[in-house]
C-alpha cells in the first residue's frame, strides 16, 4: 500500500486541494503532519525537503513537492503510476 504524507497547516488551501485530489484518486489513508504549532515537525519538514512552504507531499519516500507539482503529475498521468506502486 502506498504511503502518503502531507506536511501542511489547517488554513492552507493548497494543502486541502492536495488532499482532495488524492481522495479523488481513491487515496483515503493520508498522514497529515500539521506544522502550525509544532516546531519539531516544521524543522523535520525543512530538513527533509529543503523547503519552508506547505504543502510538502511525499508518496512513499518520494518527495513530490507541493500542490502544483502533484497536480502536474496528475495531468501527465504519472500520479496514477506512483499511487499503484
Amino acid at each position: 500500500m502506498t504511503k502518503i504524507i502531507i506536511y501542511g497547516t489547517q488554513w492552507c488551501g493548497y494543502c486541502q486541494s492536495a488532499e482532495r485530489l488524492l481522495q479523488r484518486k481513491g487515496v483515503m489513508d493520508i498522514t497529515k503532519i500539521d506544522i502550525d504549532h509544532d516546531q519539531a515537525a516544521f524543522k523535520a519538514m525543512t530538513e527533509r525537503t529543503g523547503r519552508r512552504m506547505v504543502p510538502q507531499i511525499f508518496i512513499d519516500d518520494l518527495h513530490v513537492g507541493g500542490f502544483d507539482d502533484l497536480s502536474a503529475l496528475d495531468r501527465s498521468g504519472q500520479l496514477d503510476k506512483l499511487l499503484q506502486q
